[in-house]
This record gives C-alpha cells, sequence and structure tokens, in this order.
C-alpha cells in the first residue's frame, strides 16, 4: 500500500507565498459564467417583454412580427453595447402613437427606415457626448408628453376591447365611441374583462400562496388566461396572426416629403432618448436601494450609443423603434439580476419564441392583447407624477405638454411644453416681491425672490419708506443679485447709516457672476469687550468650517472675505457667515441648528471662503488664542445665527421629552459629526460614544455599566426602534489594538481595549469570512480591523439581554456602519445576521424629493 502513496519531495528551489497577516485572502481569477440570479432574471423579463411586444406591435398597426424583432434585437444589442446594464430595451408604449402616425403617413417600410436614421442620430449624439444635456429637459415635460401618450393608447385601444378598429387620431377615437358602444362585440368585451381582472387581481393575491403566485408575471398570466378561457369557450374572435418569416417586410427607401420624414426622424430619436436616459437614471436609483451586490453606475453617453445601433438593427430587420422600457427594467432589478447578461438572455428567450412557439402565439386573442396595452397606457398617467409637479408648481407645464401629445402630436406637444417651460421659469426670474413693515420699531425689509436690474425701482421705493435714523433689518431670500440691485442698496445702506440708521442684512447668499451679495452690514455693540472679540458681530453661523473656527473682524477695512475694493468676496454675504445660507437646511424644522459648541455641522451649502489657516480678524492663530475665547465666541455665534431657529423645536422637546428614533453608538473621534452625518437634529439620536466604539459583554467582570445602561435605557425606556454601531477610518483605537505588546502596565485606556481583543481575534480566525467594503479591499490591517470590530460588537450588543428581548419580539433593528473620514462616504452592512455575507455596501445619493 505505501508503494501506491505518492511521496512528496521538497524543492529547493520553490519560494512559499506567504500572505501577509491580517490582510485579505487573494480574489481567484474570473471566469465567464451567467450567474443564477441573470437566469432567472432573464426569464421573468422575458414573460413579460412576450406579451408586451405583441400588443405594442399591434396597438401601432405593425406586423406583429415586428414587435418581437424589437424585443429581440433590444436584449441582444442595446443589452451588450448599452451602458445601463440592468436596464431593458425593446418596443415601447411610449412610442407607439409616433409609429402608428408614421405607419399610417409613410407605410411600413418606410417606418423602418425611419427608425435606422433615428438610431444613426442617436450615434451621433452619443459620439458628441451630450446624453447628460438630454436630461436638461424638465420633468414636468417628460411625465407629460408619457401622460398624453398614454391617454391616446388608452383611446385607441378601447375599440379593438370592445370589438371595432380604432381611428386615427384621438378625436376621431372619441366622436366614434359612441357608436362603438352601440355596436358591441360580446366575446371581445369577455375576453378583455378577464384580461383586465387578471392583471389588477393577480399582483394583490394574500398570503404565502398568494406570495409564490405572484413571482409570476400578472400580464402573462392575464393574456395566458384570456387565452385559456377563450379556447375552452370557443369565442370566436380575431386573434394573432404571425406570417411566415420569409415573407416578412424589411426596411425600405424613405419615400415621402423631406421635411417630413426630418420631422419623424427627430420625433423619433427625441423619444427614444429622452425614455431611455431617464429609465437609465431611475434604474440607477432601483439599484441603489439594493442591499448587494454593487452595480456601477450607468454611462449615458454609451447607454445612447447602445440604444442607437439596436434601432439601427432593429429597423434594418424590419423591427419596431426601441428604447429602455421601465416596466421590464424594474422586473429586472427586483429580480436580482447582476449583469448584462440577465437582458442579453432575455433577448435570446425571445428569439427561441419567434422561431418555435408560433403556433401558441397564435392562439392569443388580438382583444386581449389590446386589453393589456390600454392598461400600461392608463398607467403611463401617473398620479404620483401629477402630484409632483403640482408639488413643484409645474402643473401648467405638464397639463400643456400632455394636451399637446394629445390633440397635436409628440413633437408639437414637446415643442409647446417646452415653451411654457421656459416662459414660467422667466416669470419666477422677474417675480420678486417686496414688502415693508415695522415691528416693534424695527423697520423689515423683506425681498423674495431673485433681485434683479427689473425689481430696482420697487426695492428703491420700498427702501426711500424707512424713516431716517432707523434700525432697519432687510431680508433677502433669493438666490441671485445682479449689479444694479447690489449698487441701489449699497447707496442706500451708506446713505442711511450716515443719518444715524442702522442696517442688518440676513437673508440667503445671493450673487453670482463675481459681484458680491449684500453690502457690509453695520456694526452692532460688541456685547462682551473684556474677551477681546467682537462676539456680536461674528460672523460663524450654525454651519461655519470646523477646523479653527475663525471669524471676521467688520471693523477691519481689509478683513478676510473682501475685496480690495470694499465688496464681499464672491459668493459670501456680508452680515452673515461663512456657508450659512440665513435660513434653516432643507429637510425636517427639526433638523435646524443641530450643532452644539463641541459637535458643529458642516452644511452642504458651505462656500468655503473661511481660510482654515489663515490669521483670525485680531491677527492671532486659532492655536494662540485662549480656549476659554473660543468657546465664548462659539456659544455666542449659537446664540445669534442657531438659536432663533431652533428655540421653537427645543421648547416643544423640552415640554413633551425625549423620544428618539435610534440608538447611534459610535467613537469619541472629534472628526465623527454624528448630527453632520446623519443630517439629524434635536431629539432624533440617542448617542452613546467612547474611545473605539465598543461595547462590552454583560458580566460583573467584564462587563461596564456605563455603556450596559445606556443600552438598557434606549431600548427599555426610549424605546428606540434601531441601534447603529458605527466605526470610521484612522481609528486610534483599532490602531492602539494592533500595536500594543502584551504586558506592561495596565493603564485606564489598556483596560478599556480589552474589550477590543474579539475583534482581534475574529480578524485573525481564518475560519471567518473577511469582512469587506463592496467597492474595494480594505486599504491595510488597520482599516480591516475597524470593518471587523463593527460586526464584532454587533454580535456583543446581541449578548445583552434587553436587546435580545426586544430582538425576539420584532421591535428592534441592528445595524452596522463604517464612515470613511477622508473620503466623507458612509457604508452600511449588508447583513448583519451572521451569515456568510459580511459586506459593507457604498450608501449613494437617493432621490428623495418625489
Amino acid at each position: 500500500m505505501s508503494a501506491c502513496v505518492p511521496t512528496r519531495t521538497s524543492d529547493p528551489t520553490h519560494t512559499q507565498r506567504i500572505r501577509p497577516p491580517h490582510s485579505p485572502p487573494p480574489h481567484p481569477p474570473r471566469r465567464f459564467r451567467i450567474a443564477g440570479a441573470d437566469a432567472s432574471a432573464s426569464i421573468a423579463v422575458f414573460l413579460i417583454a412576450l406579451p408586451l411586444s405583441l400588443g405594442i406591435a399591434l396597438a401601432t398597426g405593425a406586423p406583429l412580427q415586428a414587435g418581437l424583432v424589437a424585443a429581440a434585437v433590444g436584449g441582444l444589442v442595446a443589452g451588450w453595447l448599452g451602458g445601463a446594464p440592468l436596464q431593458v430595451t425593446g418596443p415601447a408604449a411610449g412610442l407607439t402613437v409616433v409609429t402608428a402616425d408614421l405607419i399610417h403617413r409613410y407605410g411600413w417600410r418606410t417606418t423602418c427606415a425611419i427608425t435606422v436614421l433615428a438610431g444613426l442620430a442617436q450615434l451621433g449624439l452619443g459620439c458628441l457626448r451630450v446624453a447628460r444635456s438630454a436630461l436638461a429637459v424638465s420633468p414636468a415635460i417628460v411625465h407629460g408628453m408619457l401622460a398624453g401618450i398614454g391617454v391616446t393608447i388608452a383611446v385607441a385601444q378601447l375599440h379593438i376591447v370592445l370589438g371595432g378598429s380604432p381611428q386615427s387620431s384621438v378625436l376621431d377615437n372619441l366622436r366614434a365611441l359612441t357608436a362603438q358602444l352601440a355596436d358591441l362585440q360580446p366575446a371581445a368585451v369577455a375576453v378583455s374583462a378577464l384580461t383586465l381582472a387578471l392583471l389588477l387581481l393577480w399582483p394583490r393575491l394574500p398570503g404565502r400562496v398568494g406570495r409564490l403566485l405572484r413571482k409570476v408575471p400578472a400580464a402573462l398570466v392575464a393574456v395566458a388566461g384570456a387565452t385559456a378561457i377563450a379556447a375552452l369557450a370557443g369565442l370566436t374572435q380575431p386573434r394573432v396572426e404571425l406570417p411566415s418569416w420569409s415573407s416578412h417586410a424589411l426596411a425600405g427607401l424613405p419615400e415621402g416629403p423631406v421635411l417630413g420624414l426630418v420631422a419623424a426622424v427627430l420625433t423619433i430619436t427625441l423619444v427614444c432618448s429622452v425614455q431611455s436616459l431617464l429609465g437609465a437614471v431611475a434604474v440607477d436609483k432601483l439599484i441603489a436601494s439594493r442591499p448587494s451586490p454593487h452595480i456601477a453606475r450607468s454611462d449615458l453617453d454609451r447607454e445612447l450609443l447602445g440604444q442607437g445601433a439596436a434601432n439601427v438593427v432593429s429597423g434594418a430587420l424590419g423591427g419596431l423603434p426601441v428604447a429602455g422600457v421601465a416596466v421590464r427594467s424594474s422586473a429586472n432589478v427586483q429580480a436580482g439580476a447582476v449583469s448584462r447578461n440577465s437582458t442579453m438572455l432575455h433577448g435570446v428567450l425571445v428569439v427561441v419564441a419567434a422561431l418555435l412557439m408560433v403556433p401558441v402565439l397564435e392562439l392569443i386573442p388580438l382583444a386581449s392583447l389590446a386589453a393589456l396595452v390600454m392598461a400600461v397606457g392608463i398607467q403611463m398617467v401617473s398620479l404620483h407624477h401629477i402630484r409632483t409637479v403640482t408639488r413643484h408648481r409645474e402643473v401648467l407645464v405638464y397639463a400643456v405638454t400632455t394636451l399637446g401629445v394629445v390633440f397635436l402630436g409628440v413633437l408639437e406637444g414637446v415643442a409647446l411644453g417646452i415653451a411654457v417651460a421656459v416662459a414660467v421659469s422667466l416669470h419666477r426670474l422677474t417675480r420678486t416681491r417686496i414688502t415693508h413693515d415695522e415691528k416693534e420699531g424695527v423697520h423689515h425689509v423683506h425681498v423674495r425672490g431673485q433681485l434683479t436690474f427689473l425689481a430696482v425701482p420697487r426695492l428703491s421705493r420700498a427702501l426711500h419708506l424707512v424713516p431716517q435714523g432707523t434700525q432697519v433689518v432687510v431680508e433677502l431670500d433669493g438666490s441671485f443679485m445682479d449689479h444694479a440691485a447690489y449698487e441701489t442698496l449699497q447707496d442706500w445702506q451708506k446713505t442711511h447709516t450716515a443719518q444715524g440708521g442702522s442696517v442688518e442684512l440676513t437673508g440667503r447668499r445671493s450673487g453670482t457672476g463675481g459681484q458680491a451679495a449684500e453690502p457690509t452690514a453695520t456694526e452692532a455693540p460688541d456685547p462682551t469687550p473684556a474677551a477681546g472679540v467682537p462676539l456680536a458681530d461674528c460672523r460663524c453661523g450654525p454651519w461655519t468650517p470646523w477646523r479653527n473656527h475663525q471669524c471676521e473682524d467688520p471693523r477691519s477695512a481689509t478683513a478676510p472675505g473682501h475685496g480690495g475694493d470694499g465688496h464681499p468676496a464672491e459668493g459670501r454675504s456680508s452680515g452673515e457667515p461663512a456657508g450659512q445660507s440665513g435660513e434653516p437646511p432643507a429637510g425636517p424644522a427639526r433638523s435646524n441648528g443641530s450643532s452644539r459648541p463641541d459637535e458643529s455641522d458642516g452644511s452642504a451649502e458651505s462656500d468655503g471662503s473661511a481660510e482654515p489657516d489663515g490669521p483670525t480678524a485680531s491677527g492671532r492663530s486659532a492655536e494662540s488664542e485662549p480656549s476659554a475665547h473660543q468657546l465664548v465666541r462659539g456659544i455666542s455665534a449659537f446664540q445669534r445665527n442657531t438659536a432663533p431657529l431652533v428655540r421653537g423645536e427645543l421648547a416643544r422637546l423640552a415640554r413633551e421629552g425625549q423620544r428618539p428614533c435610534q440608538l447611534f453608538l459610535t467613537c469619541a473621534d472629534s472628526r465623527l459629526v454624528t448630527s453632520m452625518i446623519t443630517s439629524s437634529g434635536p431629539g432624533d439620536l440617542f448617542v452613546v460614544r467612547n474611545v473605539g466604539n465598543l461595547v462590552p459583554l454583560p458580566g460583573e467582570e467584564s462587563g461596564d455599566d456605563s455603556v450596559a445602561a445606556a443600552i438598557e435605557y434606549a431600548v427599555d425606556v426610549l424605546k428606540v426602534r434601531s441601534i447603529t454601531v458605527c466605526g470610521h477610518s484612522g481609528c486610534g483605537a483599532m490602531q492602539a489594538l494592533l500595536s500594543t505588546e502584551p504586558g506592561g502596565a495596565q493603564t485606564p485606556l489598556k483596560r478599556w481595549l480589552r474589550h477590543g481583543l474579539p475583534s482581534l481575534e475574529r480578524m485573525a480566525d481564518g475560519t471567518r469570512p473577511w469582512v469587506r467594503l463592496a467597492r474595494r479591499a480594505p486599504a491595510d490591517a488597520v482599516e480591516q480591523l475597524c470593518l471587523t470590530n463593527v460586526v464584532q460588537q454587533l454580535d456583543h450588543l446581541r449578548a445583552h439581554e434587553s436587546v435580545a428581548r426586544a430582538l425576539r419580539a420584532g421591535v428592534l433593528e441592528l445595524h452596522g456602519m463604517y464612515f470613511h473620514v477622508g473620503e466623507a462616504q458612509a457604508y452600511l452592512l449588508a447583513d448583519t445576521g451572521g451569515g456568510d455575507t459580511e459586506l459593507f455596501d457604498h450608501v449613494g445619493v437617493v432621490d428623495v424629493s418625489a
């Protein structure tokens, strides 16, 4: 037996590769394969695309095979070449009206030629890299265009649902509707009603069985169910007819008036491009909401090139125009697709169906497809979009675009919507409200809107209503001030102060193009002359630059932030803090002014005009200034700028008590500003900070009553709904854990850091999966330990009885978070359940305005 056992001889020339300690394991070489998630997603998309492609072809009046050609080409060509990996391309309902009109005017072969030319135009636009410019179109115009197309589709398909045939325009369809209602076809109505009922009820099936059944697309169930019932009942009605592929019509030379053909190409190009690019952006948002895995954002220029290539191929092969489609793309993302392979595989499945499933497809009643497309058209008139444009005061643009598309055509309706949008923007730019009133002896001049030369006469009249020698507050509530308005305001201020009055300028930052925002505010009395710092004139606000907190002396002619001509520096409002807009930040009122002297936030509107390492107004560096002066100055800035914004909210919290929504346990590092990172305000977070964001295990010997008491109080008394453990890059505690040698004097810091030893052991344990970031490997052993420590401390949390009890009751969630200080980037732990995947995923920017 021993002779059969191979012996291993040592090779002196062989060098053993040793992996450095605390480094992630090497990744194996990649090889091409189709992920299981892509395969299942492609089947889901195929089952939706098949009936929709036939229905859209029916609605346009094109050969039904053209819809299958477009779906296959869109999946294969656009899926391979496009820049949005998970967006599904195919015949779109938004192109139905345009294509139907082109077929009616020029015939099918010329329509295919127009599709090819539109694809070439898209290729040209993609080469010019103008994809981002297409997104400058107002969403109200896009939503209005889609709503108008949806109305047109629904009205036209209603005739087929009732057993008739549609007319060429919306008005003709509406006029013929009465006669159509008088001549109903019971079989068509029954099939259509069954299709609509299944579409409506299938997604609402209750229970566990319903949850399993809902995985089958409702569109497929509706068409298949209606087809089966019609076949079993023996209903006689028009059905799908797919002629032989040998007789399929391909593109021909375009025939017709040149101007008409050019307008048709521009229309197809516009609708396809805008719909596809907006769809790609929407798909990015859907992907960002998924926990994992990470997929790169769309390359819009490449996506435009891919859409152009797909239209060229589709038109040349006798297919419909294609664009990115929302329903199929959403299904692709929700089904868990992870690459473009799902889109391409769905195109392969369409090809297989078109070649091998012709007898089955020819059983489908036309009324069922018409009902399906009519439902899609109705859904294009979105109540959510209407509410959104109403909230943003764009309802006029939306309504005009919708009516223009319905009664004039797509290109005409979009052009009319753009004209109305420009007119509304000009109206808003020129509309400025200026009011003057007096409160307790103080005159207030409030300017709402953009302050341009058009508003100078009204501004001058309002300012001259102010009596001489009085105290005035001028509130500028806008984002722009031109030179004429600036000089008018500056001249009046000089005159008013020379006559013994005082002027205080407040409000938003105004000023562009190198012009100053507002003239310098007049001096106010120094409330703390003993401190040597003009605290009342501190220009630092609630969200000021936090390193070397500096203020300017407005009495200094050469104070930082002012130019040599006496004007304030660009983008800085005098009498206003650097980076402070003078208004609460966007968001709930409770987020206003959540800064504290020891934890100030950084505003997104900070203009960065303060010099971090420069001298203060008094000529001293921040390091040489006594800390007491810095503290008093910060408190004074809070009392002046922030306290008025948050006083009402804090008064409410004082009356009602604290009711935070979560416990936030993080490191004591001074660079971690919890309220800034989480955009929270007073009363939102119950914060526990310690060195290393550690959660000691419960127990008399190893426990820590301070942290344990905070956890128990937060869970049992405050009833928080979540606990977040937040680590950060460059953590000194983790560096100390890695570098500390065993033994030596047991200082308080070493005794505390013993609670982090399980994290160090977890990282060194080769049997556990490595904790990693979604987009890159950990930079070094310190970062790896920071990530591992968050996961380990979550395990420690579960050992606390109050936490375990709340988790069992389902009233508490645990979250892990990692904040990279240098990148200002937050990562969330995708799985805190102890599974094989311990991944910190990138948190991107999500549109929450709608």
